[in-house]
């Protein structure tokens, strides 16, 4: 029974042989992302109980401890380490290697995976635990589980690869995002932007502002189907991450080279805490935890000081919780109209020289990015906080004036809508750019809307951007916003597959990259998914060919 159950945690499949140097042939090596280069050799590695595992810097102990935990689950087979001269399995250490490139060599006598820093000797062992597989568990104590003779090098493209979960709109747990950090980490993903403060719940523990939790984490309902659509679910939600929740979650994602970056939204998106706390808004009205999902436009009032001193008291204790040097602040889909209306912000304005409501808003964030520049941090936010009005399809925002005032240049600009023209002008100001394109990789938008195919062949990098500002685009995000998935498994169905076709993107160079390959690969890791119960969406192919059968007819009529 133990090693029944065991198989439900396997990741692919171990090659079960008695023959004890077995040569693989090409078809059977998929891995994703697909490494930089790979050259299958001659002949196939046996594991066997008791092997030496030679590791001894710090710095590869995390791999090591993973790969020993992996291979003790799936096969059965126990590890030891000990000196180099003894070693089947050895770590070593090359310092020309880029920071999470590595080097796998596999041989019939042993395995030698080579990097410069912890992340590169972590993903090593990601693409080792690829090539392993268990089709079966009978007798395994005298089975011999082979992988392929092979040489790989590998590195990534870009060092910002990142998935982003809504957890305000629907809380899920703790359980559920560290299932989430294990897949991130099997694909190489680095960045989990944790969407955990918006308009439908507060969801993070603040000592100093109890009612945050209190109040702000549990709403009386839920709008539900789709927006405005006027029904509720009838159910009250809510839910909050203990201060050492978050702490246990920060460590559980650090173990797997994943770094999290909380979001804490301002100074739209900000009902919850005046919910709370009904002195940090600008319309001075008590309000409940909003229902309803959308632009719920009373935001914070940052004219007045107490209200900044909530903010940073708010940011020091998420400084203390999360060692990520970049914190996410938001700054999206801001009401101009409360301040417009407020004859107290007003006066403000007036007295600062202020001209517009997206001035003042470039003035407060700002004065935050200065705050955190001294707390040792950097600040990200949406690319509303450049001052561009990206919203004149929003009735209540296309008269919206655009800022004079120029943004900070060391902020993080994560660009998810407006023209393309935007994310090209901002990267040849200098702005650090995370490419995260609303039509091209919200996995909230429909399988029809963003196809696998078509999140595969996202490229973070414009076309016909200078090759000299390419290195201001960091990267990219796969945003999972939760308006519409209450459960899980809707957010898996959502999810996955399309995240392993990000993780490509994020990894995998552009010339090195092929659909049709990474579909063979795909079909292995689902069978992953598969022993794990992942509600992944089954039907990717079905609505690609019925797209093209569209496209194939419409062209036809045409001509």
């Amino acid at each position: 029974m133990r090693f029944i159950l065991l198989a439900f945690i396997t990741l692919f499949t171990f090659t079960k042989c008695t023959e004890k140097n077995r040569t693989f042939s090409q078809s059977e090596i998929t891995l994703l992302p697909k490494p930089t280069s790979s050259t299958l050799n001659e002949g196939s590695f046996a594991f066997k109980d008791g092997q030496i595992i030679f590791a001894d810097l710090d710095a590869q102990q995390i791999a090591v401890k993973d790969l020993q935990a992996y291979i003790s689950k799936t096969a059965g087979l126990n590890t030891n380490t000990g000196e180099s001269t003894n070693a089947s399995i050895s770590f070593y250490k090359n310092e020309t290697l880029a920071s999470e490139a590595y080097e796998l060599e596999v041989n019939p006598n042993n395995i030698n995976i080579t990097a410069s820093d912890a992340a590169g000797y972590f993903y090593g062992v990601q693409t080792l635990k690829q090539l392993l597989s268990i089709e079966t568990l009978e007798e395994i104590k005298k089975t011999v589980y082979l992988i392929p003779a092979i040489t790989i090098k590998d590195n990534p493209r870009f060092k910002w690869r990142a998935f982003m979960l809504d957890e305000s709109r629907y809380f899920h747990g703790e359980k559920f995002v560290k299932q989430m950090l294990d897949q991130m980490a099997l694909l190489k993903m680095n960045t989990f932007h944790w969407h955990l403060i918006d308009d439908a719940g507060w969801r993070i523990e603040i000592k100093k502002y109890p009612l945050l939790t209190e109040v702000g984490a549990f709403r009386s309902d839920s709008e539900i189907g789709t927006w405005k659509s006027g029904k509720t679910s009838g159910k009250p939600h809510g839910g909050f991450y203990t201060q050492e929740q978050i702490k246990n979650i920060v460590a559980y994602a650090k173990d797997r080279n994943i770094n999290i970056v909380p979001e804490f939204e301002m100074p739209g998106h900000s009902s919850a805490a005046i919910a709370a706390y009904t002195w940090l808004g600008t319309a001075g009205v008590d309000i409940d935890v909003p229902v309803k999902f959308g632009r719920l436009y009373d935001n914070y009032d940052v004219t007045k000081p107490e209200v900044i001193t909530f903010i940073k008291d708010v940011l020091t204790e998420i400084f203390e919780l999360f060692p990520s040097k970049v914190i996410h602040i938001g700054g999206d889909e801001v009401g101009y109209e409360v301040w417009e209306n407020s004859k107290s912000v007003q006066k403000y304005m007036k007295e600062n020289n202020i001209t517009s409501p997206a001035d003042l808003q470039i003035n407060f964030t700002n004065s935050i990015s200065k705050f955190m520049e001294k707390n040792d941090r950097r600040m990200m936010g949406w690319n509303e906080i450049l001052g561009k009005n990206i919203h004149t399809d929003f009735e209540e925002k296309k008269g919206d004036k655009e800022a004079e005032t120029a943004l900070a240049k060391n902020v993080v600009v994560h660009f998810w809508k407006g023209n393309l023209e935007l994310l090209t002008d901002a990267a040849k100001k200098g702005y650090s750019i995370v490419n995260s394109l609303h039509s091209s990789t919200y996995l909230d938008y429909s399988h029809k809307g963003i196809t696998l195919e078509k999140a595969y062949n996202f490229n973070p990098i414009p076309e016909g951007l200078d090759t000299q500002y390419h290195k201001n685009i960091y990267g990219l995000g796969s945003q999972m916003w939760s308006e519409w998935t209450p459960t899980n498994a809707d957010v898996e169905r959502q999810t996955f597959p399309r995240i392993a076709a990000y993780a490509e993107v994020g990894w995998t160079a552009l010339d090195n990259k092929d659909y049709e390959s990474f579909k063979v690969a795909l079909k292995k890791m689902q069978k992953h998914w598969d022993t794990l119960g992942i509600n992944y969406f089954k039907d990717s192919d079905k609505i690609e060919a019925e797209l093209k059968e569209k496209t194939a007819a419409k062209k036809n009529k045409k001509e």
